[in-house]
């Protein structure tokens, strides 16, 4: 039986970080940047596009400068909205501004192992145990690739990836480990196999495609070529930048929002331009580098932040957003990973941010943790109980209950308290046991979590493919990996 996806919907809580007027000098200094200093788009079949709309093109460079009213125009023929189709259609997700759904993250190279703890290199059956998990839990609405399959070859290693999650869980799926177009293409027709025909996936997008840029204000060509191939098939794309505060971004928060922004909606309107009218999304994982080292933070104010700027920009274009969130920077599953995850997320659900990404991961994305994915589902179910405000009505007034037990009585016995009690959160990994029993145990959220996810993945039969149809994929795969 399907298990019903929790999002959060048409929430009484909402945030506005920044003004319109604020939103509007963003795009301005943008197109300023997009016209005057140009985007790096190292693809031919890119560059043909743009020159062929009447952008300025230096084919020794890569370098595109487009004019304002080029970008502004092809980003208008982009959708507004559109469906996230899943195997099983009880799990489609609507990308309509009023839902949140939370996925997990990728692309990690290593894992702390389910069973014995240790830190190791990925392999492609990670990849099948996430999606294994993943396609029990409620909270998660849709599968990334969480871990790179390193044990398989790299020209194929997307497409195994993907055929792990589809024979692990009917959610779905969106990928960041497709380089290039002939692996893009060799999705496509997975995915297909699995729709029914080209047509029936136009209509039903089992797969989406997100797509990172080369801050600062490039993109990378094969990535580039991908995204044609899967918009041209009327797959979903997104461009995610991760303009870092320092390193590749400006030193300020604003003027790292001018880069990303220019690498996004760069890309985006160059698939309109080919595609007009084919789903897109906004992406965005910005942070700031840490000043003792350079490095990616992965967690801290600027990220939080960042959230909810991103989601203003993605509503200025109309478009829905692929939200980096979660992914904390702290090693293990501690204070710091609670604190993180918690403010990112908050942040980015009160924003309304339609896709939610980073379930799992420790490091700045760089481990997977199956502890972290349970706690961090726990972290998104709190904030989505408070997403749903407090309702004020004659029901939940409850007056009759409190005319009833009157001064100095309880509430336990009342029909009100047995109708409304599941209204009430409930954690799994929050210790609220009494001080004694913990001190005689010495345990936590991190071994209840982990024992939980070696349950589920013991227990839960996700529905599997059809043979003839798993049969279909393996055999696309070999034939490009032939090829």
């Amino acid at each position: 039986m399907a298990r019903k996806i929790k999002s959060i919907t048409n929430p009484a809580l909402r945030l506005e970080l920044l003004s319109r007027a604020d939103v509007e000098k963003i795009h301005a200094a943008t197109l300023e940047i997009i016209e005057k200093v140009g985007v790096r788009f190292p693809s031919k079949r890119a560059l043909d596009i743009w020159e062929a709309h009447g952008a300025q093109v230096d084919r020794s460079t890569f370098l595109v400068k487009a004019p304002p009213q080029l970008i502004e125009q092809a980003l208008k023929s982009a959708p507004p909205a559109y469906t996230l189709a899943a195997r099983n259609p009880a799990q489609d997700l609507p990308l309509d501004g009023n839902h949140v759904f939370v996925g997990t993250d990728g692309c990690g190279v290593e894992v702390l192992d389910m069973h014995s703890g240790v830190r190791r290199r990925s392999c492609l059956q990670d990849v099948a145990d996430v999606a294994h998990i993943g396609d029990y839990l409620e909270e998660v609405g849709f599968h990334w690739v969480a871990v790179s399959a390193q044990d398989y070859p790299a020209h194929t290693r997307g497409l195994h990836e993907l055929n792990a999650i589809w024979n692990n869980s009917t959610k779905h799926a969106q990928t960041e480990s497709i380089y290039n177009a002939a692996e893009a293409r060799g999705a496509v027709e997975m995915a297909a196999a699995i729709a029914g025909g080209r047509q029936a996936l136009r209509q039903r997008p089992l797969l989406s495609i997100m797509q990172c840029t080369a801050s600062p204000l490039g993109q990378d060509g094969g990535s580039v070529e991908a995204a044609l191939a899967a918009a041209e098939a009327g797959l979903p794309v997104g461009f995610m930048t991760m303009a870092a505060c320092l390193t590749t971004g400006p030193a300020t928060m604003a003027g790292t929002l001018v880069v990303g922004n220019a690498e996004v909606i760069s890309a985006t309107a160059l698939i309109q331009l080919a595609y007009p009218g084919a789903p897109v999304f906004y992406a965005a994982a910005q942070t700031a580098s840490d000043l003792r080292s350079g490095a990616y933070t992965g967690g801290g104010p600027e990220d939080f932040l960042f959230g909810a700027a991103t989601n203003a920009l993605s509503d200025y274009y109309n478009i829905p957003l692929s939200m980096g969130s979660f992914a904390t920077g702290a090693k293990e599953p501690n204070w710091q990973a609670g604190v993180e995850n918690s403010l990112s997320t908050f942040m980015a659900c009160v924003s309304m941010s339609d896709m939610l990404l980073g379930v799992g991961f420790l490091h700045g994305s760089r481990i997977w943790s199956y502890a972290q994915m349970l706690m961090d589902c726990e972290i998104f179910s709190i904030v989505h109980k408070m997403m749903q405000g407090i309702p004020v009505n004659e029901e939940t007034l409850a007056l009759e209950a409190i005319y009833a037990v009157g001064p100095g009585g309880n509430f336990l016995s009342q029909k009100h308290t047995l109708q409304h009690m599941r209204d009430v959160f409930l954690p799994q990994f929050m210790d609220r046991r009494p001080y004694n029993e913990w001190e005689q145990k010495q345990d936590d959220a991190r071994h209840w979590a982990l024992d939980k996810a070696r349950q589920i993945h013991a227990t839960h039969q996700p529905e599997p493919l059809d043979p003839q149809l798993a049969s279909e994929l393996s055999r696309i795969i070999a034939s490009l990996e032939k090829a």
